[in-house]
């Protein structure tokens, strides 16, 4: 699933903001299971926390596969503004998807 990585190429956060770009060179030689799952997640945009959730993987997984469709071009990121990040209101929110996807 990552090879062995155990960090991501890209900074992703649990905030960010993934979205499918509907372009980029992605067949099924460069995509695993884990991969294609999260790209169909993307095509809404959609947190990081959110995707690991739904994924079932650890956080640290799914960003290391997340970057890799980065560098593919198939999804971009959007880092959540830092004041948000800090909000006990979306952190609680976040945590109750997270619950509510288990």
């Amino acid at each position: 699933m990552t090879s062995g990585r155990t960090q991501p190429s890209t900074p992703l956060d649990l905030m960010s903001l993934v979205r499918a770009t509907g372009r980029g060179m992605v067949g099924p030689s460069q995509l695993g299971v884990e991969h294609a799952k999260a790209l169909e997640l993307c095509q809404i945009p959609t947190s990081v926390a959110e995707i690991a959730g739904r994924l079932r993987r650890p956080v640290t997984v799914t960003k290391v596969v997340l970057s890799d469709l980065i560098e593919l071009g198939a999804v971009i990121a959007k880092f959540a503004p830092s004041e948000y990040s800090d909000d006990p209101a979306i952190l609680e929110a976040v945590i109750d998807g997270l619950r509510r996807l288990v």
